[in-house]
């Protein structure tokens, strides 16, 4: 699927994302809404869409993604994901602005599982535990 911008909403779009190494990272995982078409449809807003180096998005975060998934399988998942942006983040000549991080919180049966931190750059391992903070 496509995104799609949301015309009551300033987000970014597909024009910055061209030639550079930001993907479309989803913050709530499309592969964790697939159950209709609807669902899935709706987390390709670019409401739901953050600009995340793609090393990042396709390596540490999309292995933690699973993970969340296996717990989901036997236990009630919660995740929090906060975009972290400072006066120093990047901003692209597109005029979208880059978080310089993101910290995502996991609940399992209502209690904090994890907490996770992890700069907007390639990162130095995919073990997901080194970016537990909490």
């Amino acid at each position: 699927m496509d995104f799609y911008v949301n015309d009551s909403v300033k987000t970014s779009d597909n024009k910055d994302y061209e030639n550079n190494v930001w993907d479309k990272g989803h913050m709530a995982p499309a592969a964790d809404f697939n159950c209709t078409k609807e669902m899935l449809y709706r987390t390709f807003s670019y409401l739901n869409c953050a600009l995340q180096h793609q090393d990042l998005n396709r390596q540490v975060w999309r292995l933690l993604e699973a993970h969340e998934r296996e717990l989901a399988k036997t236990k009630k998942v919660k995740v929090e994901i906060v975009c972290v942006f400072s006066n120093n983040s990047l901003r692209l000549p597109t005029g979208a602005t880059v978080p310089d991080a993101f910290k995502k919180t996991i609940w399992v049966d209502n209690v904090v599982y994890g907490v996770y931190y992890f700069e907007n750059k390639k990162p130095s391992t995919n073990d997901f535990t080194k970016y537990r903070i909490k």
